[in-house]
């Protein structure tokens, strides 16, 4: 499928939006303690902002897996982003990977304490590198 840049910029804003709200929810759940859903949040803040970034420069990620893989391959080995926003990327996964699947793991406060900063910081270098190639 061939976008138009309108189409690809809304698209972008669309996705923007989604890692915003993601990341805005993190602080109702610190609130009522629900760390598990605090975790879901905080990997689909960072993943919207990904698939902005694809979006943005012409990539496409059918799934999670595939999504990581581009985003290594075309900002973390390359330089474009630091490596701890690779392995931030990564961890956030499985860790939502076993909070949402695991009925016996549970997500501690420390957790999303760790991730919450960093994640703020990769969502913003993100918007950076978009904002730059306009």
């Amino acid at each position: 499928m061939s976008l138009t840049n309108e189409d690809r910029q809304t698209l972008v804003l669309r996705e923007l939006k989604k890692a915003h709200e993601a990341y805005e929810d993190i602080e109702i759940l610190k609130a009522s303690e629900r760390w598990n859903g605090a975790a879901n949040r905080l990997y689909y803040s960072v993943f919207h902002a990904v698939n902005a970034l694809f979006i943005s420069d012409g990539l496409e990620a059918g799934r999670h897996k595939s999504s990581h893989s581009l985003f290594s391959m075309h900002y973390v080995k390359t330089g474009v982003l630091p490596i701890d926003y690779g392995r931030l990327y990564n961890n956030l996964q499985k860790l939502r990977e076993k909070s949402d699947y695991n009925c016996f793991f549970d997500v501690s406060k420390q957790d999303i304490e760790d991730g919450i900063t960093i994640a703020a910081d990769f969502i913003k270098a993100i918007e950076k590198l978009i904002s730059e190639k306009k």
